[in-house]
């Protein structure tokens, strides 16, 4: 490849005769971009040698095949999408999309909502996103390979979006049944009123995240790599390690001793013996354990209930039908909660991006996005109640040596899962505690390597990412406290609770209400501070001032829901309260005043970006 590369540089420039110099060839961005992808390759003899107008000579050449044979591949190779490592990836992935639709149908049924009715009619559908996501993302691992010569390629994992299983559920699946009983339909009638709103939510989700796909390009180049990692710390370290954390500590023996495996393997890099795949061992080891304590009947452990498996289910074909199509104005209603929960997954999804870009795999960003939209909107058609989205961890699974055989038997299982109807037994006879140890170390990965991939003078704005998803934790215990039915029997809510009380969960609510993001604005706003562009910085706070004006982010609404701040009262719930006007208002003005204050203060910053970098370099 090296020794083709002048001629084709020569090409490119539209030249004939004499080839490029050796200067003109080493600061070309195609060469960086080569150089880069290649796993190993030192840079350094590259450093030291002469800047100089001279034709390209051979210690060049040779350092570049050195590199090249040290990475273990040559541009060119096949690639090799199967390796052991794509075992532990495939339980990682595979066994988050099987408990997030047993989660999504547990959470339904503490609405009293049908269970049949949600495993026949929303699982298959849900499931078949993942199928076709994952799909995709296998394919386009084999055509990045191809277009890099990059043997090594890891495809980009997609699976259900666990914020949305449960904002889609709480707030727009579980009240729309209970609204329809109200209303005084029978249960399946009030279910079918629900399912078809469902679909509405997600095909219209589907739609935004098709149309936003061609901007998601120029939002990378914008947003520093401190912004875009930030929100994707935030997010492994509450959703993906701290929340499995609970499970695996509530059984400690097995859950730790799992624990203590995967991350031994995965982090320490110390095989077991036999060089069996940590997932796997911890699921053997741990799982004994797990039905050893179950068989000497110690309390908490007991051997799984029975549960009917509906097989070859038949009734998510009837949203061909598209029934569903004249629910529109009940859908209506929901939208302003559907939506933010997109716009969330579009953000995560361009984190994601830049998270594979760190690790080495250059995925377009657009095409990523456009492919969640298509399996989003096939999901919707079909039935599915539950967004997909890019998974954050494709550092971690890169890790593990998973390659592309990972996405492929995940798209195969969960989505024949969801098809044939098995998925319970899965759910059912796999101990949570001894497979969610996989998801710690998931969470743990992604942090390092975001922190490995900013320059260290951002590391703060990373930090400052972390708060508002640290609200969004404190709120999860409190939230689900104050919505059990029991508190609703005896009368008790928040508006019962002392003033300070009600204040405080107020702000943690507003603060927790699109924290991805909100992490994103404020670690880019602290990013831009820190270069000494403040005025950038104050017009990332404009920005937010405008988010938060229509509640994008810092709602006070249940389900975090959209509005606008006056119009009249024949919107309804869409217009803001006087109360919830106030404090929304002053967030804006908090944003406005501080961004105003930015901008002034810029006039009198006179060292510019360069300098500045040059000031904070590592």
């Amino acid at each position: 490849m090296w020794r083709s590369w002048p001629k084709f540089v020569a090409k490119k420039q539209g030249r004939s005769g004499p080839q490029p110099d050796r200067l003109s060839v080493i600061q070309s961005p195609k060469m960086i971009a080569w150089c880069r992808r290649q796993e190993n390759f030192d840079f350094e003899p590259m450093r030291r040698l002469p800047v100089t107008r001279e034709p390209v000579t051979q210690d060049l050449e040779k350092h570049v095949g050195r590199s090249t044979e040290r990475s273990g591949h040559a541009v060119g190779s096949s690639y090799q999408w199967y390796t052991p490592g794509d075992i532990n990836a495939f339980f990682g992935l595979m066994l988050d999309n099987i408990v997030g639709l047993l989660l999504m149908v547990a959470l339904l049924t503490g609405f009293g909502f049908p269970t049949d009715f949600a495993v026949s009619r929303m699982v298959p559908g849900t499931a078949l996103g993942v199928l076709i996501g994952d799909l995709a993302f296998f394919y386009l691992a084999f055509r990045l390979s191809r277009q890099t010569g990059n043997p090594h390629v890891t495809a980009m994992p997609l699976g259900l979006d666990t914020p949305s299983t449960y904002g889609i559920v709480l707030f727009v699946l579980g009240p729309s049944y209970l609204q329809g009983l109200a209303m005084g339909l029978e249960s399946l009638d009030a279910a079918y009123r629900t399912w078809y709103i469902g679909i509405w939510c997600i095909v219209l989700s589907g739609l935004l995240k098709m149309a936003c796909a061609p901007l998601t390009k120029w939002v990378q180049r914008v947003v520093p790599r401190a912004g875009l990692l930030g929100s994707l710390v935030a997010i492994a370290l509450v959703l993906i390690s701290f929340f499995p954390l609970v499970e695996i500590v509530g059984h400690p023996l097995p859950g730790i001793l799992a624990m203590v495996i995967v991350l031994t393997t995965l982090i320490a890099k110390i095989p077991l013996p036999g060089r069996t795949p940590g997932t796997l061992g911890a699921l053997l080891i741990a799982g004994a354990v797990y039905y050893f304590l179950c068989a000497i009947d110690v309390n908490g452990y007991s051997f799984p209930s029975y549960v009917p498996a509906a097989w070859f289910p038949t009734e998510w074909l009837e949203s061909f039908h598209f029934a569903w199509v004249a629910a529109f104005p009940d859908a209506l209603a929901y939208l302003p909660i559907a939506f933010p929960f997109a716009i969330g997954t579009i953000v995560g999804g361009i984190d994601c991006t830049e998270s594979a870009a760190a690790a080495g795999d250059h995925y377009d960003a657009r095409t990523i996005i456009g492919v969640e939209g298509v399996a989003t909107l096939l999901a919707g058609l079909s039935g599915g109640v539950i967004q997909t989205t890019p998974y954050i961890g494709h550092p971690a699974y890169k890790a593990m040596g998973g390659r592309a055989a990972y996405t492929l038997a995940t798209a195969l299982l969960v989505g024949s899962a969801g098809l044939v109807g098995y998925f319970g037994l899965l759910n059912a006879w796999i101990p949570k505690p001894v497979v969610f140890p996989i998801l710690v170390f998931i969470g743990l990965e992604i942090t390092a390597q975001s922190f490995l991939a900013t320059p260290r003078r951002h590391y703060a704005a990373i930090a400052i990412a972390c708060l508002p998803a640290l609200a969004f934790l404190a709120m999860s215990i409190p939230g689900r406290i104050l919505a059990d039915p029991a508190l609703n029997v005896a009368e008790i809510s928040t508006t019962t609770l002392s003033l300070s009380l009600q204040k405080d969960i107020g702000t943690l609510t507003m603060l927790s209400s699109g924290f991805i993001l909100t992490s994103l604005l404020w670690a880019w706003c602290l990013a831009a501070a820190i270069d000494r562009r403040l005025k950038l910085a104050g017009v990332v706070l404009l920005v937010a001032a405008g988010l938060t004006l229509f509640g994008i982010i810092h709602s006070p609404l249940d389900g975090n829901r959209l509005f606008v701040p006056i119009g009249p009262e024949s919107w309804g719930d869409l217009v803001l309260s006087a109360q919830d006007r106030n404090r929304v208002l002053e967030f804006c003005a908090g944003y406005v005043v501080s961004a105003l204050m930015l901008i002034v203060w810029s006039k009198t910053c006179s060292p510019s970006t360069e300098e500045a970098a040059s000031e904070h370099e590592d």
